[in-house]
């Protein structure tokens, strides 16, 4: 009997322990599916539905090599200049090693590679580290920084 309240708290914080756990996992489910979605966009050639996995604000921040670029068309512009312009190509684009890392309910903290196959046999690659937060629309990525070779 006098044991009673610890074992209910006891109980009581394992359940809650399981509940953060299962929404831990649903955020990480729902932050890998945004960035399979964006890999098949890339793929089909498809700039818009990439870029549907980032925040369109024009807070969004944006670091490549040593330049910055903020907000959605800023980097919607940058990926049409370096991807779509004239002499150049979208590739196929693969996405490997995701590491997602909770920040909090409603932000994670995401590691990665991108491995790019050009039709002329070039293979670009890199890091990327991406910060995500979660919209009523869903999750987003409000910084991206990727750096390639």
């Amino acid at each position: 009997m006098r044991n009673t309240p610890w074992l209910l708290t006891l109980v009581a914080a394992l359940a809650i322990l399981a509940l953060a756990q299962d929404a831990g996992d649903a955020a990480r489910t729902a932050i890998r599916k945004v960035i399979e979605d964006q890999q098949a966009a890339w793929n089909r050639q498809d700039l818009g539905g990439f870029m549907a996995g980032y925040w369109n604000s024009p807070e969004l921040t944006f670091f490549s090599g040593a330049h910055e670029s903020k907000g959605w068309q800023a980097a919607l512009d940058r990926y049409k200049k370096s991807y779509q312009g004239a002499g150049h190509e979208m590739g196929k684009l693969e996405f490997a090693n995701l590491r997602i890392e909770m920040l909090g309910p409603d932000a994670a903290f995401v590691r990665g590679e991108f491995h790019l196959t050009m039709s002329d046999g070039k293979t670009p690659h890199g890091l990327f580290t991406l910060v995500f937060r979660k919209f009523p629309e869903g999750w987003k990525i409000v910084h991206d920084h990727s750096a390639g070779e």
